[in-house]
């Protein structure tokens, strides 16, 4: 599950699955709540600004964590974060993927219940 640390204006400043930040002092090594957030990706780019981190190499931070946001960070460009009270679909694990499918299916079935619906005369 990758998480994120912000700053007090909402920044991004860094992106990880491991534990962040890590509490020194806490030898359970575990995350703990209220420091981060559960990040959910979904980014809004100038053209200019995409086709510029399209050209960019990974850096260390990147190369290391397997995270393109770092990409982004360790190049100067901001990553703007909002907290959402909606819950998502999550695909962390190959495992998940099955999982997310088979739930997006039943979403579709519904939609299509809904539809055959309100197409049905009322009586």
């Amino acid at each position: 599950v990758v998480k994120v640390v912000t700053d007090h204006a909402g920044h991004a400043i860094y992106f990880s699955r491991a534990p962040i930040p890590l509490v020194r002092d806490d030898v359970s090594r575990r995350a703990v709540g209220g420091l981060h957030y559960i990040h959910l990706g979904l980014y809004m780019y100038r053209r200019d600004t995409l086709l510029r981190f399209a050209s960019l190499p990974t850096g260390r931070l990147e190369d290391a964590e397997k995270l393109e946001q770092l990409r982004a960070l360790e190049h100067g460009i901001p990553i703007r974060v909002w907290e959402t009270a909606h819950a998502s679909l999550r695909v962390d694990t190959p495992e998940d993927v099955e999982s997310v499918a088979q739930k997006l299916q039943q979403v579709d079935v519904i939609k299509q219940e809904l539809r055959v619906m309100k197409a049905a005369p009322f009586r």
